[in-house]
């Protein structure tokens, strides 16, 4: 069997997220109304940005219960909600799903991303436009033939934010794999020819469950290690990257803010966002003009 093989057209399921959250809850006493999800939600998918962003909100309390056992917080002069997310496709679906199931329609992740091309360097700010699926999660909710976007309207509000803030920001594709220490130099050449611009571990199946769902999902990524030289560059605890955390995190806070006050998100017509066409399907995943 092959990733192409692995989506079923069936909508029904054995195990419905709701229903999964559902359970639980109902152990408290609670159920998925009482949870009072905010439509909007930001996920750090690094401690590092969860501790930045609770800072910058002024350290709120944790709300009970806890969703996948991550912390929730709703702080109360704030339109969204906050949760990490854990890393890896899986696990960081599971927790997308139950959030969806709760409420959560517009969705902003906040993670770290390693550099396929020059001239990014580590501190760099991407936003994602599309993901190249090396992970399996996403063939089990869209085919194989079909390439996961991200939120072109929550992209555009982050670029526009770094735009008013003076940040330098970058927007490309991305390579989704389960394998980090299987990132060779053959395939680092390989998607660097097909013009990638970096590697992560959860986008595209998290762009693909989005779609799924019709939930409006964007992120904005940190550079913070560099494939592209001969041996592997990593920036943790570089100067460069604490300041694009910090950064990033005012970025995602302003943005989430626009995104809680808003109702509901439109697509917009392609033309409209030409650097993030429309979800759907393309003959050559590699050959699209970025």
């Amino acid at each position: 069997m092959t990733p192409s093989d692995f989506f079923s057209p069936d909508a029904e399921t054995r195990i419905e997220p709701g229903d999964f959250v559902g359970h639980f809850l109902a152990q408290l006493g609670l159920n998925l109304a009482s949870v009072g999800l905010r439509p909007t939600v930001v996920l750090p998918l690094i401690p590092v940005l969860e501790r930045r962003l609770l800072r910058a909100l002024g350290d709120p309390s944790a709300q009970p219960p806890p969703i996948q056992r991550q912390a929730l917080y709703q702080p109360a002069d704030v339109p969204f909600a906050l949760i990490t997310s854990p890393m890896g496709a899986p696990m960081a679906v599971m927790l997308l799903e139950q959030l969806i199931a709760l409420g959560a329609r517009r969705v902003l992740y906040l993670g770290f991303c390693g550099a396929l091309i020059p001239p990014y360097r580590i501190g760099d700010l991407l936003l994602p436009t599309y993901g190249v699926r090396e992970e399996g999660t996403s063939y089990h909710y869209v085919p194989a033939d079909v390439v996961p976007y991200a939120s072109p309207q929550i992209q555009a509000l982050l670029q526009a934010q770094a735009l008013r803030q003076r940040c330098a920001i970058s927007q490309g594709p991305i390579w989704t794999t389960d394998a980090p220490y299987r990132e060779t130099p053959h395939k680092i050449r390989q998607f660097q020819d097909m013009g990638i611009h970096a590697v992560d571990m959860e986008m595209a199946a998290l762009f693909a469950v989005a779609q799924y769902r019709g939930c409006e999902l964007g992120a904005l990524l940190i550079v913070s290690d560099e494939c592209y030289h001969p041996t592997w560059k990593p920036g943790f605890g570089a100067p460069r990257l604490r300041q694009a955390c910090d950064d990033a995190v005012s970025l995602a806070i302003a943005t989430a803010r626009v995104l809680g006050a808003c109702s509901a998100l439109s697509t917009p017509p392609a033309a409209a966002t030409p650097s993030a066409p429309p979800f759907g399907k393309r003959d050559d995943a590699g050959s699209a003009d970025v």
